[in-house]
């Protein structure tokens, strides 16, 4: 990514990149500090879509990471902002929590099992059986397939749990039909986050811990792809891969100075 112009606005993604297992990454408070006094548009990225931004803003602040409400994108208000798009005022059979049921009434949509325009799956504490089954009825019955993000597992303290991507596989095998996946790394997720606070991709940096989802995402977009080794890929690993970032640093720690 040669002779880009400077970079003007920061996307980046929350876990891995500022916090890790519930703690912050070692830096990422004073990153996000120098990024606030720098006036500089901003956004941190989430694939989850069970929280609210003021979930996600109070979660944050109590590990020190002073990050304001309406600097919180995540795969629920992508989706939102996507469907309100598509059919404006529609209805959606959903299966998820409150980030994503609120992101959908805040845009106008009505929830319903009867008849719905859309099915929408998101994550949840707990996957109902007799919900995934009302999915397929209704995807059957021809309401179209829509997911928040394509994550197969997700992080807990005791291991991997199931996530999105794989009860959309579920559905998808019982219903012949894919989901469409809203999420990263969807350039979709990249494009409204850049439309929300009105940033350019020729001067916006994309910061994540993930080859497949944060940086795909962010090259896809034509971003500048800052990847950290405070997540899931390693050095050794992005190299197995097709595409590179832009870069690769330790940490967000690494780029206080840049801001």
């Amino acid at each position: 990514m040669l002779d880009r112009k400077p970079v003007q606005s920061w996307l980046t993604d929350m876990d891995g990149v500022l916090v890790h297992e519930g703690q912050p990454v070692p830096g990422a408070p004073e990153f996000v500090k120098k990024l606030r006094a720098s006036g500089k548009p901003f956004l941190v990225l989430t694939n989850n879509s069970i929280y609210t931004p003021r979930d996600l803003q109070a979660r944050l602040a109590r590990m020190g990471l002073d990050v304001p409400e309406e600097a919180i994108w995540s795969s629920a208000l992508a989706t939102a902002q996507f469907l309100a798009d598509q059919r404006p005022g529609g209805t959606a059979y959903v299966i998820g929590e409150a980030g994503l049921t609120t992101a959908l009434h805040a845009v106008g949509y009505v929830l319903s099992d009867f008849a719905p325009d859309y099915v929408v799956l998101g994550e949840t504490r707990t996957y109902s059986f007799e919900a995934i089954t009302k999915a397929i009825r209704l995807i059957n019955d021809g309401a179209r397939f829509i997911c928040t993000n394509p994550d197969a597992t997700g992080p807990s303290m005791e291991g991997a749990l199931p996530a999105a991507g794989s009860v959309a596989a579920m559905i998808s095998k019982a219903t012949g039909v894919d989901p469409y996946f809203v999420g990263k790394p969807n350039p979709m997720m990249m494009r409204s986050a850049l439309n929300t606070i009105d940033a350019h991709s020729e001067s916006t940096a994309m910061i994540g811990d993930r080859m497949d989802t944060d940086i795909l995402c962010g090259l896809e977009a034509g971003l500048e792809t800052i990847l950290v080794l405070t997540g899931i890929s390693s050095r050794t690993e992005a190299e197995r891969y097709p595409y590179r970032p832009s870069r690769i640093v330790d940490s967000v720690a690494d780029l206080i100075d840049e801001v």
